[in-house]
């Protein structure tokens, strides 16, 4: 089984859609305030503009963890 962690931060954009952008393999120690600023300055600069809307609000964010079972479908 295949453990991963992925960082989801959500944002309203420009034509009032939400939008995500996510970071795999987070740090443990990762704080809320780090988070808060990071998407904080994602808005403040208008670093990203997906499909050419611009990310007007930051709205939450999430540590996702999923776990992955793979099976071996060969049947003998």
């Amino acid at each position: 089984m295949e453990t991963k962690k992925r960082l989801v931060m959500s944002f309203k954009n420009s034509l009032d859609r939400t939008t995500s952008i996510s970071v795999d393999d987070p740090r443990e120690d990762i704080k809320e305030a780090e988070i808060k600023t990071v998407m904080d300055l994602i808005v403040s600069k208008n670093l990203f503009a997906p499909n050419g809307a611009d990310i007007v609000a930051a709205i939450e964010a999430k540590v996702v963890v999923t776990d992955t079972t793979e099976y071996d479908l060969v049947v003998e």
